[in-house]
C-alpha cells in the first residue's frame, strides 16, 4: 500500500513539468475568460499526470478483484473524454454520452450500485430498476459535482483529497475482504493528487481540466456508492446511518451543484447555463484570497465531516435534515452578501 502511494506520487509529479512544456509548445493553453479567475495562459492537462499515477499505481500493487477492473475501465473512458474537452472543447452531450458508457461498465458489469436507502422514508431494498436508475443518477450527480467545484487553484483536488481520505479509512478499518482493496483506490488517489497539486495551488502553473476533475469525480461516485453499501454489512462503520454520513463527507461539492442550480433555474435560467456563483465564487466576492477560500472551502467540509461522522448514532432522517437546514442557512448568508455586495457597488 505504501508502495502504490509512493508510486502513484512520484509519477504525477515527475510527468507534471514535461506536460506543461508540451501544452506550451503546443499552445495547448486555457485562456482566460470573464468567468475564469485566472489571469494568464495556462495547460489545463494535469489530469494526465494523475490519471499516470493513479492507474499505474493501482494496475501494479492492487489486487482487481470486487469491480475494480471495471472501475478502470470506466477511468478510461473518462480520461478520454475529458482528455478531448481539453484539448478541442466537446458538446454537453458527447459528455454525457461518455458518462453513461463509464456508469453502465461498472453498474451491469461490476453490479455496482445502491441496493437500499437502509431505512430513509422507510425504504430498504430497492426494485432492481429503481436501483439502477437511482445509482446512475448519483455517479454522474457525484461526477459533474467534483467537476463543477473545479474553479480555483488547487479547490478540487483538495476537496478530492479529504473526501478520499476519509472513505479510505473507513474502508482499511471495516471493509474485509470485499471492500478492502477500495483503500488501494484511494491510496492511489491520493499519491498522483498530491503529486499533481505541487503544480496547482496559486499561482497554479498547471490545471486539472476535465481530465482530472471527470476522473477524480467518478472515482469518489464509486467509493460513495461502496461506501453506503458497505454500511449494509455486519459490523460496519456506520450501519443504516451510512447514506447521510456519505452525504456530509460530499458536502461541499453537493451544496455549490444544488444551490447554483437552484439560483439558475429560480433566475429562469438553464441550470447548465456558466456563470460565477459558485460558492468559491462568492466567498472571493467578500475579500478572501484564492489560497485561504481553499483552505476555507477545505475547513468547512472537514467540520462538516466531523459532524456527521460524530452524531451518526441521530440515523439517517435527523442527519439530512441537519445537513438540510445547515445548507439553506448557508445559501441565504450567501445570497444576502451578494446583495449587500451588490448594492454598495451600485452606490459606489
Amino acid at each position: 500500500m505504501a508502495l502504490s502511494f509512493f508510486w502513484a506520487f512520484l509519477v504525477a509529479l515527475f510527468a507534471v513539468p514535461s506536460i506543461i512544456y508540451i501544452a506550451h509548445l503546443k499552445n495547448m493553453l486555457d485562456t482566460p475568460n470573464v468567468r475564469t479567475v485566472h489571469e494568464s495562459l495556462t495547460p489545463r492537462l494535469g489530469g494526465v499526470a494523475v490519471f499516470a499515477g493513479f492507474m499505474s499505481a493501482l494496475t501494479i500493487f492492487a489486487p482487481m478483484g470486487n469491480g475494480l477492473q471495471q472501475l478502470l475501465a470506466g477511468c478510461i473512458v473518462l480520461f478520454f473524454v475529458g482528455l478531448k474537452d481539453d484539448l478541442v472543447s466537446i458538446s454537453v452531450s458527447k459528455k454525457f454520452v461518455g458518462q453513461l458508457l463509464a456508469t453502465g461498465i461498472v453498474m451491469i458489469m461490476a453490479d455496482i450500485r445502491v441496493t437500499s436507502f437502509q431505512g430513509i422514508l422507510g425504504i430498504y431494498e430497492l426494485p432492481i430498476g429503481i436501483s439502477y436508475a437511482f445509482t446512475f443518477l448519483a455517479i454522474v450527480g457525484i461526477t459533474n459535482a467534483i467537476n463543477l467545484i473545479d474553479g480555483l487553484d488547487g479547490l478540487a483536488g483538495t476537496i478530492t483529497l479529504i473526501i478520499v481520505s476519509t472513505f479510505g479509512y473507513y474502508f482499511y478499518a471495516y471493509g474485509g475482504e470485499n471492500y478492502q482493496n477500495y483503500v488501494y483506490v484511494a491510496v492511489c488517489v491520493i499519491g498522483g493528487m498530491l503529486g499533481f497539486l505541487r503544480y496547482n495551488f496559486h499561482r497554479a502553473t498547471i490545471f486539472m481540466g476535465d481530465t482530472g476533475s471527470l476522473l477524480c469525480g467518478f472515482i469518489v461516485s464509486i467509493l460513495t456508492i461502496q461506501f453506503i453499501e458497505m454500511g449494509k454489512n455486519v459490523g460496519g462503520a456506520f450501519g443504516s446511518s451510512s447514506p447521510a454520513v456519505a452525504l456530509g463527507i460530499l458536502f461541499v461539492p453537493l451544496f455549490d451543484t444544488l444551490r447554483v442550480f437552484t439560483v439558475r433555474m429560480m433566475a429562469g435560467r438553464s441550470p447548465f447555463s456558466p456563470d460565477k456563483n459558485h460558492i468559491h465564487h462568492r466567498i472571493l466576492a467578500m475579500g478572501f484570497q484564492q489560497i485561504s477560500t481553499v483552505m476555507l472551502l477545505g475547513l468547512l467540509n472537514l467540520v462538516v465531516i466531523l459532524f456527521v461522522i460524530n452524531f451518526a448514532y441521530l440515523g439517517n432522517i435527523l442527519l439530512i435534515a441537519a445537513l438540510a437546514v445547515f445548507s439553506v442557512v448557508l445559501s441565504v448568508f450567501l445570497g444576502v452578501y451578494q446583495n449587500r455586495s451588490a448594492q454598495q457597488r451600485v452606490a459606489s
